[in-house]
């Protein structure tokens, strides 16, 4: 953390999905660090608790990123507040499972629209906006690292995220922004909403135990820092994808 501190002095930092778990997380970090923070999020109640949590330089912004309205709306917002960007979280998403044979068509959308379509056109709204040297960070998940019943949709949403990354590089590299992605794997975030389910799925991580959001952000904050790397996926799931349970 100390070689990180104040690297982003005032540097532009957007996270959509910013007002709870590791983009909440992932904010608190950046502001640390003396960044100037803009959070898009679907819940204004929420949006206006992180904000009094915060003392100055953090924007928070109502608005659905599946709706091109809304993007067109939040990146006006920052630019006319804070001017351009420097660092793009792509985080905002949702989670759920069902059954190949008990997938609908709206449960299908739903999955597809906040997931995918919105993770694509937050970075594509967002190209006009962006510093030389950007960084672009998308949140991927552990999920599309294997096969995981009952997550067919989802896992396939966040697959095409882990490759936008890759594809958006080639896109954009040219003009200074590097794009990565990150697939946490179990994170103890309000999307468990039922904490029972938590000691049972730790059971399946090798080091037996969920991750803080604090420690995604982390790995964000790193991926911004780092300008050598580019067009990765980093896997952060501890262990759960590479450690099979007879060799451990």
């Amino acid at each position: 953390m100390v070689a990180y501190m104040k690297s982003f002095e005032n540097k532009v930092v957007v996270i959509t999905g910013g007002n709870s778990g590791i983009g909440k997380a992932t904010a608190k970090l950046f502001y640390d660090q003396g960044a100037k923070i803009v959070i898009l999020g679907r819940d204004q109640s929420k949006l206006q608790g992180v904000v009094a949590e915060f003392s100055g330089n953090i924007t928070a912004v109502q608005g659905d990123v599946t709706q091109l309205s809304d993007l067109d709306r939040f990146y006006k917002t920052v630019n006319d507040i804070y001017g351009k960007i420097d660092v793009l979280v792509v985080n905002a998403g949702i989670a759920g499972g069902q059954i190949v044979d008990e997938v609908d068509e709206h449960h299908f959308d739903e999955i597809m629209n906040i997931n995918l379509k919105g993770a694509y056109f937050t970075v594509q709204k967002a190209v006009p906006f962006f510093n030389a040297n950007a960084s672009i960070i998308m949140i991927s998940s552990m999920a599309c690292h294997g096969g995981w019943k009952g997550l067919s949709v989802y896992s396939a949403a966040k697959a095409a995220i882990s490759v936008l990354a890759k594809s958006f590089s080639a896109d954009l590299i040219d003009r200074g922004i590097r794009v990565n992605s990150i697939s946490p794997g179990f994170t103890d975030t309000p999307i468990f909403a039922d904490r029972s389910v938590i000691p049972k799925a730790a059971e399946l991580v090798s080091v037996k135990r969920f991750a803080t959001p604090e420690e995604i952000a982390n790995a964000i904050l790193f991926l911004a820092s780092n300008t050598y790397i580019v067009g990765i996926d980093l896997l952060i799931d501890g262990g759960v994808s590479t450690l099979r349970p007879e060799f451990r």
